[in-house]
């Protein structure tokens, strides 16, 4: 006779569990939007500093780079800007904005192990 009371592995993955863990980085991707780049180094050294990989810090270089190459074209910039000084303007916030944000919702998404995959008893040599 089966239970009343369904087991978890029945029931399948609760839709709270995947909010609570996407939450951090959907707030974490925020943090540029809101700051319109001006804070676009800060997700990626979140990451950077969590994953310690070489990659990472490139990126977060990438970014912290893009921001400061921002805050300086817009000291030197009139504020009455077109044309093509308007246009570079434009393209360092969207990389910073846009791009920060990206890459907040998906750097290390796709998960990787820590070692080779277990291989089976043909893989290893046995038969």
């Amino acid at each position: 006779m089966k239970s009343a009371v369904p087991v978890a592995a029945e029931v399948g993955p609760r839709p709270a569990t995947a909010v609570m863990t996407a939450a951090p980085r959907v707030l974490l991707a925020a943090v540029p939007v809101v700051t319109l780049g001006m804070l676009s180094f800060v997700p990626s050294l979140v990451v950077a500093a969590r994953r310690r990989r070489a990659s990472d810090w490139l990126v977060c270089a990438g970014f912290t780079a893009a921001n400061v190459a921002w805050v300086i074209w817009a000291v030197l910039t009139p504020a009455e800007t077109r044309g093509a000084a308007f246009a570079a303007d434009l393209l360092l916030v969207l990389v910073t904005t846009l791009g920060a944000a990206a890459h907040a919702l998906f750097a290390g998404s796709g998960r990787r192990t820590a070692g080779p995959v277990a291989a089976g008893p043909v893989a290893a040599g046995a038969e």
